[in-house]
This record gives C-alpha cells, sequence and structure tokens, in this order.
C-alpha cells in the first residue's frame, strides 16, 4: 500500500501542473496565488476541527486569535 504524498509532494506536483498549463505565458504573483490556495482549505478545516472555536483554532496553528480572525475575514469564513 503507497502511503498518501506530502502537502510539499502535493505543492510541488501542482506548481509544476501549473507551469507546464501555461504553455510559454510568463508567470506572476506565484507566491500570493499558492499562499491564497493552501490557506482557505487549511482555515476551513482546523475552524472545524476546532468546532467553530477561534481561539482553539489559533492555538492549532500558532498563530494569534487577530490574525486569524483577521483571515477568516479576508477569504469571508466569518
Amino acid at each position: 500500500m503507497n502511503a498518501e504524498p506530502s502537502i510539499a509532494e502535493c505543492v510541488a506536483r501542482n506548481l509544476e501542473r501549473y507551469f507546464r498549463d501555461l504553455e510559454g505565458e510568463k508567470p506572476s504573483a506565484v507566491y500570493d496565488m499558492v499562499l491564497a490556495q493552501m490557506e482557505k482549505p487549511m482555515l476551513q478545516v482546523v475552524m472545524t476541527q476546532a468546532k467553530g472555536n477561534q481561539t482553539a483554532a489559533a492555538d492549532i496553528l500558532g498563530i494569534n486569535r487577530n490574525t486569524l480572525r483577521r483571515m477568516l475575514t479576508q477569504y469571508e469564513l466569518l
């Protein structure tokens, strides 16, 4: 039985596909794009794990609760 790919492997594979799919077009703002694509689902899963408790979610993420609240607002998850 094969182990599930790591998050890093998934990111690498998808970035390779992204660059390949550009077909010669110049990439831009890749850093922000990757963060946005990863942050929202991460926040959704962590908030589910924390049963909606922002303090618990912030602890799980290792970030300040105010930072979490800003991110939840940014991704329209409140």
